[in-house]
């Protein structure tokens, strides 16, 4: 199994289909799982997908739209139920406080984990870096056209460094000191620069419910892994632009200004029972490797540049 890669638990928008279930995604980086919008029915999905209570360590909500945060109860309370050992930071919209609440709150349950509120406001921006992160990584927010408020967030890895063998081997490094001058950055007079060349670290993004606006544009720049809402194909884009949602045509076209390698598409609503012509919208403006979700689906992340 890749250490790297999207878990589909649900791809429905408003109104679930008999093959789509409401929304729920699950970000696996190495070791860390981070789950975005876990709609109504998440914690089945979660048993289809063989994803665990302990395989989440952060939950992103974009909105309180139902399709997006109705699994919220559920998933609480297998976390606490299954007795988490570290905390679980949760993210959504500050104005949606009373939203999150009532949900953490939504029936009577034993309190054996630490869930930790990190409501987002403003533009967005880097949020705390919080929970059981063992991999260097930021987690970024930023806000979304939608009739109720809504942010989108980006896992950003630090760039790294990839040493060049040929470099090592021009100045005679070999055996224990490679890793001397990794550890300490210089050995004699060779840099780890001298001898290496910037590796950039890894990007996913993932966008909901939003009409086109800079935030989008923020967060699929250079994006890896792109998740991102194709409610509507083009002949229907009035209805996209009145609710608030993207088509599969504008989901391509960032893509494509973006630089992104891996296009998901997902939240497809459910006047479409054929997701074809999403597919052949699509690939009229991005000509990367395209993903239509369907439930219970693994994507894996791109393999580094």
């Amino acid at each position: 199994m890749s250490a790297r890669e999207l878990v589909v638990l649900g791809t429905a928008s408003q109104v679930p289909t008999r093959h789509r279930n409401h929304n729920g995604y699950l970000l696996r980086w190495d070791g860390e799982g981070l789950l975005f919008d876990p709609g109504e029915g998440t914690q089945r999905q979660m048993l289809h997908a063989g994803v665990s209570a302990h395989d989440i360590t952060r939950i992103c909500v974009t909105h309180f739209h139902g399709d997006h945060c109705l699994g919220l109860p559920g998933v609480i309370q297998r976390i606490n139920l299954d007795k988490v050992p570290y905390p679980v930071p949760v993210h959504y919209p500050a104005s949606g406080e009373q939203f999150f609440e009532r949900l953490r709150h939504a029936s009577a349950f034993f309190e054996t984990a630490e869930l930790r509120p990190e409501p987002v406001s403003g533009e967005g921006g880097p949020l705390k870096a919080t929970g059981r992160e063992r991999t260097p990584f930021a987690v970024e927010a930023a806000r979304l056209s939608h009739p109720v408020e809504s942010y989108g967030y980006r896992l950003v890895e630090p760039d790294g460094q990839r040493l060049l063998p040929h470099k090592l081997r021009e100045r005679g490094i070999s055996g224990p000191d490679v890793g001397r001058l990794q550890r300490e950055g210089r050995l004699g007079a060779t840099t780890l620069g001298d001898v290496s060349e910037t590796r950039r670290g890894q990007r996913a993004a993932f966008i909901m419910d939003t009409r086109l606006c800079e935030g989008v544009r923020a967060l699929a720049d250079g994006a890896d892994l792109l998740v991102i809402e194709a409610t509507f194909l083009d002949a229907d884009e009035h209805l996209a632009e009145e609710h608030g949602h993207l088509t599969a045509a504008q989901a391509a076209r960032v893509a494509a200004e973006a630089g992104v390698r891996t296009l998901v598409l997902t939240h497809f609503s459910q006047r479409y029972p054929d997701l074809e012509a999403h597919l052949t919208e699509a690939r009229l403006h991005f000509d990367g490797e395209i993903v239509v979700a369907a439930d219970l689906m693994r994507v894996p992340v791109p393999p580094r540049r």
